[in-house]
């Protein structure tokens, strides 16, 4: 049985347009035959890691390498101006400035104009609209931007790709998202701009996110830096193979279209985990998987369109 409202939501393109689309434009990458990969064909794994909220210097003092992640437990709070896995110092290299919770977390006139929206496109899930309430999403995108960040649409954010629409996010956030509103620890396959990995950072004990294109991993990792989540750690490698480092996971989310179910992603997710992810080439299928006592239990919830979900890296 069919998710509704996945495929064609209200006013808006299918849910794979977030991944497939820069505005009105279909987006191109040349290390897709012409097709740009998605936030999640985009991302990776086993590779170059840290927390999300260190400072531009940390990987390299550390001189981390692809195929290594920095899996470290970050302080929970209190800066710190060096070092692999800590948090952001107060004035991190690079003028990115930090903000006080109270300046990025009450939500404005255009979030909860946002909030409403959503609701009326039939995201129930009180705990996922919270969380999308306490996210700015405007810190994601350039300040040209900012007078549309809330917007149901896709937006630039460079390397030809695009951050998700509200709708997309809150949609597939609450496809994994137990009763209980909270998740333990999380994986992200496909950082982007670092907004799906803020809001879920609202949900989750911990996030592990992954990026193949260097240049976004660096890019989110600054959007990121400002709001000081101790609980977002980023990766620069490939998503097909997992993050094995941090596994297992309550849950996977994965933003471009697989030919077949990665088993990587599959081994790593704990039993009772949810795993969603579109999958097929031509034609292609968002399936929620869910690992189960008795065995893989998968789910057909709607055909979707999203650029293919890609390996290797980017520099």
């Amino acid at each position: 049985m069919s998710a509704p409202g996945l495929k064609n939501k209200p006013g808006g393109p299918g849910l794979g347009d977030a991944r497939s689309r820069a505005l009105a434009g279909e987006a191109r990458h040349p290390s897709a035959g012409g097709a740009a990969p998605s936030r999640a064909g985009a991302a990776g794994a086993a590779g170059q890691g840290d927390a999300a909220a260190s400072p531009p210097h940390a990987a390299a003092a550390g001189a981390k390498r692809p195929g290594s992640v920095d899996l470290r437990p970050q302080q929970a709070a209190g800066p710190r101006t060096g070092g692999q896995g800590g948090v952001i110092a107060p004035k991190p290299p690079g003028g990115t400035q930090v903000l006080r919770e109270e300046e990025w977390s009450v939500p404005s006139t255009q979030r909860l104009a946002m909030l409403k929206r959503l609701r009326e496109q039939g995201i129930t899930n009180e705990a996922v609209l919270a969380a999308m309430a306490r996210i700015p999403r405007e810190r994601f995108i350039d300040e040209a931007l900012w007078s549309r960040a809330y917007e149901d649409n896709a937006l630039p954010i460079g390397f030809e790709q695009t951050i998700s629409q509200p709708y997309v996010v809150a949609k597939m956030i609450a496809s994994i998202l137990p009763a209980s509103g909270k998740l333990g620890k999380v994986l992200e396959v496909g950082t982007g701009c670092g907004y799906q990995a803020a809001v879920l950072s609202q949900l989750a004990g911990e996030v592990y996110s992954i990026e193949r294109i260097r240049g976004l991993y660096d890019k989110a990792r600054n959007n990121l830096r400002p709001l000081r989540l101790p609980n977002v750690r980023l990766a620069y490698g490939d998503g097909y193979q997992g993050l094995v480092g941090a596994a297992p996971f309550d849950a996977i989310i994965v933003a471009a279209a697989a030919p077949a179910l990665p088993p990587a992603l599959v081994e790593q997710l704990k039993r009772g985990g949810k795993l969603i992810i579109p999958v097929g080439t031509g034609t292609q299928q968002l399936k929620l998987v869910e690992k189960r006592v008795a065995g893989v239990i998968e789910s057909q919830l709607d055909m979707v369109r999203f650029v293919p979900m890609l390996g290797g890296l980017v520099k």
